[in-house]
Protein backbone atom coordinates (compact mmCIF):
# COMPACT_ATOMS: atom_id res chain seq x y z
CA UNK A 1 0.00 0.00 0.00
CA UNK A 2 1.37 3.04 -1.00
CA UNK A 3 2.16 6.43 1.29
CA UNK A 4 0.32 8.57 -1.87
CA UNK A 5 -3.01 6.59 -2.06
CA UNK A 6 -3.96 4.75 0.54
CA UNK A 7 -7.68 2.99 0.78
CA UNK A 8 -10.30 4.16 1.99
CA UNK A 9 -10.36 0.93 4.64
CA UNK A 10 -7.06 2.41 5.76
CA UNK A 11 -6.08 5.65 7.30
CA UNK A 12 -2.83 7.18 8.46
CA UNK A 13 -2.51 8.21 12.15
CA UNK A 14 0.57 10.44 13.46
CA UNK A 15 2.08 8.66 16.74
CA UNK A 16 5.35 9.19 18.98
CA UNK A 17 7.10 6.08 19.29
CA UNK A 18 9.80 5.61 22.38
CA UNK A 19 11.87 2.40 22.14
CA UNK A 20 14.78 2.12 24.61
CA UNK A 21 17.25 3.69 21.69
CA UNK A 22 15.31 5.61 19.81
CA UNK A 23 12.08 7.92 19.33
CA UNK A 24 10.60 7.46 16.29
CA UNK A 25 7.84 10.50 14.67
CA UNK A 26 6.18 9.30 11.77
CA UNK A 27 2.39 7.44 11.04
CA UNK A 28 1.13 4.78 11.11
CA UNK A 29 -1.14 2.94 8.36
CA UNK A 30 -4.57 1.80 10.67
CA UNK A 31 -7.61 -0.13 9.57
CA UNK A 32 -11.22 0.32 11.44
CA UNK A 33 -9.03 -1.07 14.59
CA UNK A 34 -7.00 1.19 15.32
CA UNK A 35 -4.27 1.75 16.54
CA UNK A 36 -4.69 -0.78 19.64
CA UNK A 37 -6.16 -3.01 16.95
CA UNK A 38 -2.54 -3.10 14.99
CA UNK A 39 -0.48 -3.10 18.23
CA UNK A 40 -2.73 -5.79 20.09
CA UNK A 41 -2.61 -8.57 16.54
CA UNK A 42 -1.18 -11.03 17.51
CA UNK A 43 -1.25 -12.67 14.05
CA UNK A 44 1.79 -10.09 13.58
CA UNK A 45 5.00 -9.55 15.22
CA UNK A 46 6.21 -6.29 13.44
CA UNK A 47 4.70 -3.08 11.73
CA UNK A 48 5.59 0.31 9.42
CA UNK A 49 6.13 3.02 10.19
CA UNK A 50 5.82 5.91 7.40
CA UNK A 51 7.90 9.23 6.63
CA UNK A 52 9.89 8.11 9.68
CA UNK A 53 11.80 10.56 11.50
CA UNK A 54 14.48 9.06 14.41
CA UNK A 55 15.91 10.46 16.80
CA UNK A 56 18.53 9.31 19.62
CA UNK A 57 16.99 8.86 23.00
CA UNK A 58 20.06 11.24 24.54
CA UNK A 59 19.30 13.75 22.02
CA UNK A 60 16.07 13.70 21.68
CA UNK A 61 14.71 16.60 19.71
CA UNK A 62 17.81 16.22 17.23
CA UNK A 63 16.74 14.45 13.71
CA UNK A 64 19.40 12.11 13.14
CA UNK A 65 17.64 9.91 10.16
CA UNK A 66 14.54 10.23 8.10
CA UNK A 67 13.31 7.26 6.06
CA UNK A 68 10.17 7.04 4.14
CA UNK A 69 9.21 3.61 5.68
CA UNK A 70 10.72 2.03 8.66
CA UNK A 71 10.06 -1.55 10.74
CA UNK A 72 9.81 -2.40 13.87
CA UNK A 73 9.32 -5.30 16.22
CA UNK A 74 6.49 -4.35 18.26
CA UNK A 75 8.24 -6.51 21.11
CA UNK A 76 10.55 -3.67 21.45
CA UNK A 77 8.56 -0.82 21.75
CA UNK A 78 8.03 0.98 24.81
CA UNK A 79 5.55 3.57 24.46
CA UNK A 80 3.44 5.02 21.52
CA UNK A 81 1.66 8.16 22.05
CA UNK A 82 -0.81 9.67 19.90
CA UNK A 83 -2.45 13.06 18.99
CA UNK A 84 -6.00 12.44 19.45
CA UNK A 85 -7.92 9.77 22.10
CA UNK A 86 -10.02 9.06 18.60
CA UNK A 87 -7.05 6.98 16.58
CA UNK A 88 -6.89 4.62 19.39
CA UNK A 89 -9.75 2.51 18.16
CA UNK A 90 -13.07 1.94 18.64
CA UNK A 91 -14.00 1.94 22.43
CA UNK A 92 -14.89 -2.18 22.10
CA UNK A 93 -11.67 -2.78 21.65
CA UNK A 94 -9.91 -0.29 24.14
CA UNK A 95 -11.55 -1.88 27.03
CA UNK A 96 -12.88 -5.28 25.88
CA UNK A 97 -16.45 -4.87 26.25
CA UNK A 98 -18.66 -2.17 27.39
CA UNK A 99 -18.88 -1.87 30.88
CA UNK A 100 -18.57 1.45 32.87
CA UNK A 101 -15.27 1.75 33.95
CA UNK A 102 -12.92 3.42 36.39
CA UNK A 103 -9.80 5.93 36.00
CA UNK A 104 -6.69 4.74 38.08
CA UNK A 105 -4.14 7.43 38.26
CA UNK A 106 -0.80 5.47 38.03
CA UNK A 107 3.38 6.21 37.82
CA UNK A 108 4.44 3.52 35.00
CA UNK A 109 8.25 2.63 34.89
CA UNK A 110 10.39 0.66 32.71
CA UNK A 111 14.04 1.46 30.97
CA UNK A 112 14.19 4.91 30.16
CA UNK A 113 10.94 5.99 30.89
CA UNK A 114 8.60 7.03 33.89
CA UNK A 115 5.21 7.60 33.00
CA UNK A 116 2.01 8.76 34.80
CA UNK A 117 -1.47 8.76 33.57
CA UNK A 118 -5.41 7.23 33.78
CA UNK A 119 -5.49 3.74 33.31
CA UNK A 120 -9.14 2.95 32.64
CA UNK A 121 -10.46 -0.09 34.11
CA UNK A 122 -13.60 -2.26 35.27
CA UNK A 123 -14.53 -2.75 38.78
CA UNK A 124 -11.46 -2.88 41.61
CA UNK A 125 -7.90 -2.83 40.35
CA UNK A 126 -6.31 -5.82 40.01
CA UNK A 127 -2.34 -5.57 39.13
CA UNK A 128 -2.03 -9.41 37.78
CA UNK A 129 -5.41 -9.39 35.50
CA UNK A 130 -3.97 -5.98 34.06
CA UNK A 131 -0.39 -7.50 33.84
CA UNK A 132 -0.46 -11.11 33.03
CA UNK A 133 -3.69 -12.05 31.53
CA UNK A 134 -5.66 -11.66 27.83
CA UNK A 135 -3.38 -10.88 24.99
CA UNK A 136 -3.07 -7.66 24.87
CA UNK A 137 0.39 -6.31 25.30
CA UNK A 138 -0.38 -3.02 25.11
CA UNK A 139 -2.75 -0.70 27.33
CA UNK A 140 -3.67 2.56 26.71
CA UNK A 141 -2.48 5.55 29.48
CA UNK A 142 -4.95 8.86 29.16
CA UNK A 143 -3.99 12.27 29.76
CA UNK A 144 -0.30 10.71 30.16
CA UNK A 145 3.16 12.12 30.44
CA UNK A 146 6.40 10.77 29.88
CA UNK A 147 9.72 11.63 31.55
CA UNK A 148 13.08 10.20 30.68
CA UNK A 149 14.65 9.13 33.76
CA UNK A 150 18.57 9.64 32.78
CA UNK A 151 17.70 12.52 30.06
CA UNK A 152 14.85 14.56 32.03
CA UNK A 153 14.67 16.78 29.47
CA UNK A 154 13.08 14.12 27.02
CA UNK A 155 9.09 14.93 27.97
CA UNK A 156 6.05 13.81 25.94
CA UNK A 157 2.02 14.50 26.96
CA UNK A 158 -0.87 13.30 25.39
CA UNK A 159 -4.41 12.95 25.84
CA UNK A 160 -3.77 8.65 24.70
CA UNK A 161 -0.60 7.03 24.92
CA UNK A 162 -0.17 2.84 24.84
CA UNK A 163 2.14 1.34 27.00
CA UNK A 164 3.78 -2.40 26.72
CA UNK A 165 3.05 -4.43 29.65
CA UNK A 166 5.83 -6.89 28.98
CA UNK A 167 8.48 -3.98 29.08
CA UNK A 168 6.84 -2.74 32.54
CA UNK A 169 9.35 -2.58 35.68
CA UNK A 170 7.24 -1.01 38.07
CA UNK A 171 3.42 0.27 38.37
CA UNK A 172 2.29 2.52 41.41
CA UNK A 173 -0.95 3.69 41.98
CA UNK A 174 -1.02 7.41 42.56
CA UNK A 175 -3.40 7.69 45.67
CA UNK A 176 -0.94 5.16 47.38
CA UNK A 177 1.69 7.68 47.12
CA UNK A 178 3.64 8.95 50.31
CA UNK A 179 5.04 12.03 50.75
CA UNK A 180 9.05 11.67 50.43
CA UNK A 181 9.42 13.28 54.10
CA UNK A 182 8.07 10.10 55.69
Amino acid sequence: MSLANPSRTHRFVPVDILTTSYRVVGKMMVSNTGIIGLLNNPNTSFMEIHDARLARIHMPTKLADHFEVIRLAKTHLLIVSLNRRDDIGPQSLVRGGYATTKQYEVLVTMQNYETEGSIEWQGRFDFRVLMAEGTRDFIPLYNAKVTGILIPTLKIQSSVMLFNRTQVDLLGLLNQRKDAEE
